[in-house]
């Protein structure tokens, strides 16, 4: 039997970083939001363990920051190639694209993170929940149909199988790799979908005793016999192990638990080593792009928009700041202060990250590159991080944004009003004239900014 619900502004499928931050930065707008995920539980895996620059600035922003580095271990966010374990003292730090401490320090307030997944997702869904935002697990999406002024999703209570028909302004579509919005929508994916082939697995073991003081991201463990990568997954001692070959070149079902006993304790170089095996499993590397991010009302984000490998760690990080830019823009829509136009900048802006890091991840090379050339990428144009003295010491001017527009200006008369802000609110910040030239801004004007950090415009004559 079918039965109505009310209907919702927006409606999120899937409840992985992507849909939980775009829900996040919905109902932080005052949008009243629906997530739904078709798990009865959040992942138990660490999967993704990389949280990028940028993806820590939004973090921050929401005053998360603290709460998501609990749950990581503090790293140097560089690759260390070694033979094993035992003789990383014979190894090297090579860079990955993620900046060091040092150079973070000169162009962020915050840092990257080593975060596994599972410990990001709940922080990301309670922060929803606090924001008045609404989630149910364990209810699957079987359809998805347009209609007059937005769309009717058809769900499905996984654990009773009732369905019911909800009807929703906007859809986002976030619910991963095989998408089910995605495929109702008729668009295709393009790219190779069989790259490699790998194996993981997760487990427990007291590894840090063997490194010291040389504390990475990442692992590459040399050794033929046992060549792959150890990635720090938690506190405790968390780990994961992982081996890639080439389509057809083995067999993974040999790799059993025993086996990757094994292979761990070759890798770390201890014969007598009793790893603690949480889960193993099985996947393929794929580097796609999805033909378009949306259609109408609906949107694609996050895996549902394009797959990458794991190299170079890139993966959740889009997904985290696809579901961060629609999620403010449609909000901006659903409260009057933008017209619809601004939903058009969506794909225009995030298609062209998107692919980079789909194309950067395809390469055999993809985790080996300089912060240099890949933080452009990562932290999207937004303005400098320039330390501003505030009454209560030294805030970055990305400390400053608000929800609305922020007008940043050195001028002395107040207030200042800008006709094309329309119906967003727009919050004033005086700087001085040496951090308002680090901005751009010129002499007597101001500069319009984003809540996201990016120029919105710039005014050459600032009106009291």
């Amino acid at each position: 039997m079918h039965t109505e619900t009310p209907d919702i502004p927006v409606l999120i499928v899937g409840a992985g970083p992507a849909g939980l931050t775009a829900a996040g930065a919905l109902a932080r707008l005052g949008v009243e939001t629906l997530i739904v995920e078709r798990r009865p539980e959040l992942s138990s895996l660490p999967r993704a363990t990389s949280v990028s620059t940028r993806s820590m600035e939004l973090f921050r922003s929401w005053g998360l920051e603290d709460e998501v580095r609990a749950g990581g271990v503090d790293v140097e966010w560089q690759l260390w190639t070694c033979r094993t374990l035992a003789e990383s003292a014979g190894g090297m730090a090579i860079p990955i694209g993620l900046p060091t401490r040092e150079q973070s320090s000169m162009i962020s307030p915050s840092s990257p993170a080593c975060v596994p997944q599972d410990h990001l997702e709940p922080v990301l869904l309670r922060h929803l929940l606090t924001q008045g935002g609404r989630a149910e697990l364990g209810v699957e999406t079987i359809g998805v149909e347009a209609v007059r002024d937005g769309l009717i999703a058809t769900l499905r209570d996984v654990a009773t199988q009732s369905v019911r028909r909800v009807r929703a302004r906007y859809v986002i579509g976030a619910d991963g790799a095989h998408s089910r919005v995605r495929t109702a929508l008729g668009i295709a994916m393009h790219g190779p979908d069989r790259l490699a082939e790998a194996g993981s697995a997760v487990f427990r073991a007291p590894l840090w005793e063997l490194l010291g003081d040389r504390r990475y991201g990442i692992y590459d463990i040399a050794l033929p016999e046992a060549a792959g990568v150890m990635l720090p997954a938690g506190p405790g001692g968390r780990w994961l192990y992982g081996t890639v070959w080439q389509p057809g070149e083995r067999d993974g079902a040999e790799l059993t638990e025993e086996r990757f006993a094994e292979l761990i304790r070759l890798a770390a170089g201890v014969p007598d080593l009793q790893p603690q095996i949480e889960r193993t499993g099985l996947f393929t590397f794929a580097a796609q792009l999805a033909e378009r991010f949306r259609q109408g009302n609906a949107f694609l984000i996050g895996d549902a928009a394009h797959r990458v490998t794991p190299r170079g760690g890139t993966g959740m990080n889009t997904a985290i700041q696809d579901g961060y830019d629609l999620g403010w823009k449609l909000g901006w829509v659903l409260n009057g202060w933008a017209d619809g136009s601004l939903l058009d900048t969506y794909e225009s802006e995030r298609r062209p990250v998107a692919q980079h890091n789909v194309e950067r991840s395809a390469d055999p090379f993809g985790s080996r590159r300089n912060p240099q050339g890949e933080v452009h990428a990562d932290l999207g144009g937004r303005i400098p991080h320039v330390r501003v003295p505030q009454a209560d010491g030294l805030v970055s001017t990305l400390d400053m944004l608000s929800p609305g527009y922020t007008l940043f200006t050195a001028a002395d008369d107040a207030p200042v009003h800008d006709p094309a802000a329309a119906g967003a609110p727009v919050a004033v910040c005086r700087v001085d004239p040496v951090v308002a030239r680090a901005l751009g801004v010129p002499g007597g004007g101001a500069l319009m900014v984003r809540p996201d950090g990016y120029p919105a415009r710039e005014l050459t004559a600032v009106a009291a």
